[in-house]
């Protein structure tokens, strides 16, 4: 059970969260024209009137693109302006996740993205873990992933993720905690809501952005550190046999943040993982504001300012 933030940004304000609410002939809602974005924020360790967000920027960005790929516009510094409003009438005490949407806020039946209003919520819920910290298993989806061509594949917009709903709901239906999508040329693509990785030979792999992917924040920031680590980068395609013979597997996203993959189908990954705990212990330090080094990384939204 979801525990809400008690304001969502809501017409341009922020209103109590139960008073939020959209009509049933809501464009969006029958056509999937919405796109979102997800971010992490949570109170700075050192000093709780503090919330600290990762990547910020980054995130603002995306949505922002995402809405012009809806040929709406919506303006990165917009976003960030609601944000702090959000955050400044919320005061979160603990780990939260945001939901910012950009919307076909039009009643009407015709599917269209001319002549059309569209309209931006944000709304949040205390969020953890998303995935076991200590690794998930996975199954290899019957569903595909998407094509560029078909579906705007650099912005989350809403209607694609009814792949990801059905590969999801098929994986723990059948025994498994995360489903994994190949794409339409038989490569591995990414996890239902996630970026993956793959390590071999001490070489950090990634499916690139011509595998049909998202364009994850939380990948793009892990392969910055790698390379700055002195990790070897690879981004390439990956075959699936790779995924059963890797040293290590895993997946990045902002609510799964860095997550093991500990089996695949029928075959148990190995627990030694040093590459990817790296990688994970240096996001973790970043995101609570202890690395000086990628202080540039988090936005900090004082409270009582």
């Amino acid at each position: 059970m979801h525990q809400f933030l008690p304001y969502a940004w809501f017409g341009g304000k922020c209103v109590p969260f139960a008073e939020a609410t959209l009509s049933v002939a809501t464009h969006a809602l029958h056509y999937g024209t919405g796109a979102f974005g997800g971010m992490r924020a949570l109170p700075n360790p050192a000093d709780p009137s503090e919330i600290l967000l990762f990547r910020a920027d980054r995130h603002a960005r995306r949505l922002s693109q995402s809405a012009r790929l809806l040929m709406a516009e919506l303006e990165e510094e917009t976003i960030h302006a609601a944000i702090e409003a959000f955050l400044k009438a919320n005061r979160p005490t603990c780990p939260i996740y945001l939901r910012p949407f950009v919307y076909t806020s039009d009643l009407g039946i015709a599917p269209r993205l001319h002549n059309i209003e569209t309209d931006f919520l944000i709304y949040g819920i205390e969020l953890g873990d998303y995935l076991s910290p200590d690794g998930v298993s996975c199954r290899i989806s019957s569903w595909t992933r998407q094509e560029d061509r078909s579906l705007p594949l650099r912005g989350k917009i809403s209607g694609a993720y009814i792949t990801s709903s059905l590969a999801k709901t098929e994986a723990v239906k059948s025994g498994f905690d995360e489903a994994l999508l190949l794409n339409s040329r038989g490569k591995v693509s990414e996890a239902s809501g996630m970026n993956l990785f793959i390590v071999r030979d001490g070489v950090l792999i990634t499916p690139g952005v011509d595998q049909d992917i998202l364009e994850g924040i939380t990948r793009a920031s892990v392969l910055e550190l790698a390379r700055a680590m002195g990790i070897p980068v690879l981004e390439r395609a990956v075959d699936k046999s790779e995924l059963l013979i890797a040293d290590e597997v895993f997946l990045s996203g902002t609510a799964a943040r860095v997550t093991p993959v500990r089996r695949i189908e029928t075959t148990d990954l190995p627990v030694h993982r040093p590459v990817m705990e790296r990688l994970r212990e240096r996001i973790t330090a970043i995101t609570e504001g202890r690395d000086p080094q990628y202080d540039h990384w988090v936005t900090r939204v004082r409270l009582d300012s």
